[in-house]
């Protein structure tokens, strides 16, 4: 792929992003609308370089050795909630992730240990003293 085709795509992604991509089509469900509701967030990076290899002797220009370049990019998306719609009410119900707070979770209790351990290494050697 070529770098104007690669950049074109680039540029056209912020024009690609709206609404529709936050708020999902409206479904009917008996007396009820339920809208989607997402986060959506995305990254792009390019990088091109060139190199030199160093001189051979004092005072002489250094050859060009090469170039290259690179490109990436990320885009995610994470359900956030539902919007229910029904002729009594509107409600949004938030979607909960259990795995993201499990996890957060452990690393917290993961983080305490380390301290408690720290602080009672750190207690035992001022006693030693």
């Amino acid at each position: 792929m070529d770098v104007e085709k690669l950049l074109a795509q680039i540029e056209a992604t912020p024009t690609s992003a709206s609404t529709r991509s936050v708020f999902g089509e409206p479904i009917r469900v008996g007396d009820r609308t339920i809208i989607p509701v997402a986060r959506v967030g995305g990254m792009f990076g390019l990088r091109f370089g060139r190199g030199t290899r160093p001189p051979e002797h004092a005072g002489e220009a250094g050859a060009e050795q090469g170039a290259g370049g690179g490109g990436g990019g990320q885009v995610s998306v994470r359900p956030l909630a539902v919007i229910e719609i029904t002729s009594e009410k509107v409600r949004v119900v938030p979607i909960v992730d259990t795995t993201r707070l499990a996890i957060m979770g452990m690393l917290l209790a993961a983080w305490n240990v380390f301290w408690i351990g720290f602080t009672i290494r750190a207690v035992q050697r001022f006693r030693r003293r």
